[in-house]
């Protein structure tokens, strides 16, 4: 009886064992990744996946995963979990994103939730960068957004550039905003 424990035991420290090694040893390369996990996932080197529809000759539509230049911050070999997709209001079939998605309500109240912003590090390290590049602080966007979500929208949509008066001479202005630190 106490071998029978005892390779039982054996059985689950190896099945373990085998599981980490193959976790520590796998490396992500956004190309060898399908349409359904390549959205929102890093590759080994840091650089964030991108999903690209291409033309073939036939004229059929092919989608590929590619690597993309923008590096995520302090993540590595990352396929991001169903729960977090659903939980941020993100999808796996997104070609590409934009800043925009942030001045829809529907969308900022879904990032801004605890279970997304809490729990899901790389979406929220993600639109933090994009926010950042509007010139928006993505913690005060998403305590806006819980007291009153129309105000900050409009601080968004703002591209900061600063329109003379009509029949003015004076140039418009243009101010380059440095990016926040993520929340981390």
């Amino acid at each position: 009886m106490a071998s029978f424990h005892s390779l039982k035991t054996l059985a689950i420290v190896a099945l373990a064992f085998a599981s980490f090694v193959q976790l520590t040893l796998g490396e992500i390369a956004c190309e060898n990744l399908n349409e359904d996990s390549c959205a929102f996932a890093i590759s080994s080197t840091g650089k964030r996946c991108v999903l690209e529809k291409r033309l073939r000759r036939s004229g059929e539509e092919v989608y590929t995963c590619g690597t993309s230049e923008i590096e995520a911050d302090k993540l590595k070999d990352w396929i991001e979990t169903d729960e977090c997709i659903e939980a941020c209001g993100v999808e796996r079939n997104a070609l590409g994103i934009s800043s925009d998605a942030l001045l829809e309500s529907r969308f900022t109240n879904k990032l801004c939730s605890s279970a997304c912003y809490k729990h899901c590090p790389n979406i929220i390290d993600l639109y933090f960068n994009l926010a950042a590049g509007e010139g928006v602080y993505l913690p005060k966007l998403c305590a806006e957004q819980k007291q009153n979500g129309r105000r900050e929208m409009a601080e968004i949509r703002s591209s900061g550039l600063v329109a003379p008066a009509p029949e003015s001479e004076v140039k418009a202005l243009n101010f380059v905003i440095a990016p926040a630190m993520p929340p981390f």
